[in-house]
């Protein structure tokens, strides 16, 4: 019998926004970035979005392919104290739900993971905070100086992550039936599939029509709203607004 795994997207199922678009937002703040970067169209799209006309991955896709590009030939180590800035400042802004599993899975010897689209030097840092080992984050490549290529193998899409499991797998003999998965975005659908026990939290509308449209996810899974104080668990089959 293999071990049992707890798979974590990170930015909206444990952390309550984005790592990379407060990495990007404490670049602005610290004048490592011109804060023009930020009132072109990526201010747009966000006000899209905190208006709620616009598409949180839309959203989350426009400030990624700005931040990329903003990040080129910039040197890791010199952002080394802005990176730490963000787990120090805003680690803790997490949902209650998430974080209490985390401690659960400590606490059932369970192996635990985090899978998420935020850079792999953040992602190591949120990881260090909630005493995950395991973890595998959207890769930024560097040069031989340090210096960010503008390259990156990304871990966003459902695929990437998919293919990151599977390899976690082989590595460390996981019983996928009697395992865990929690996510909130569509690019976490193939993950939820192929646990025993998924669970979406305070998924997007998209996950949700996804989930519908799959009897046998729908069954199995379980969906969590958490708001203000109150975390609720609904059907699968509750109706959308």
């Amino acid at each position: 019998m293999g071990n049992i795994a707890a798979f974590f997207d990170v930015d909206g199922t444990l952390y309550r926004d984005s790592l990379m678009i407060e990495h990007f937002k404490k670049l602005i703040k610290y004048e490592v970035l011109d804060p023009i970067i930020w009132h072109g169209k990526a201010k747009q799209t966000f006000e899209n979005w905190d208006k709620r006309h616009g598409n949180y991955e839309d959203y989350l896709m426009e400030i990624s392919s700005v931040y990329i590009d903003s990040m080129k030939g910039l040197n890791k180590n010199y952002l080394d104290f802005i990176t730490n800035q963000v787990i120090n400042l805003k680690g803790e802004r997490v949902y209650r739900f998430t974080r209490d599993r985390i401690l659960w899975h400590h606490k059932q010897k369970h192996l635990v993971f985090f899978i998420s689209g935020a850079p792999n030097f953040l992602l190591s840092k949120m990881a260090e905070k909630y005493n995950v080992q395991y973890y595998k984050g959207t890769e930024y490549f560097l040069d031989e100086n340090n210096n960010f290529t503008g390259e990156i193998n990304q871990m966003w899409d459902s695929a990437s992550k998919n293919q990151a499991i599977k390899d976690f797998v082989l590595q460390y003999d996981i019983d996928m039936e009697r395992s865990f998965a929690y996510g909130d975005t569509h690019g976490d659908f193939d993950m939820l599939k192929i646990v025993g026990n998924p669970v979406a939290i305070n998924p997007v509308r998209e996950l949700v029509t996804h989930i519908k449209d799959d009897c046998e996810l729908r069954k199995k899974i379980t969906l969590i709203v958490e708001r203000k104080d109150v975390i609720y668990q609904i059907s699968a089959d509750t109706p959308i607004l």
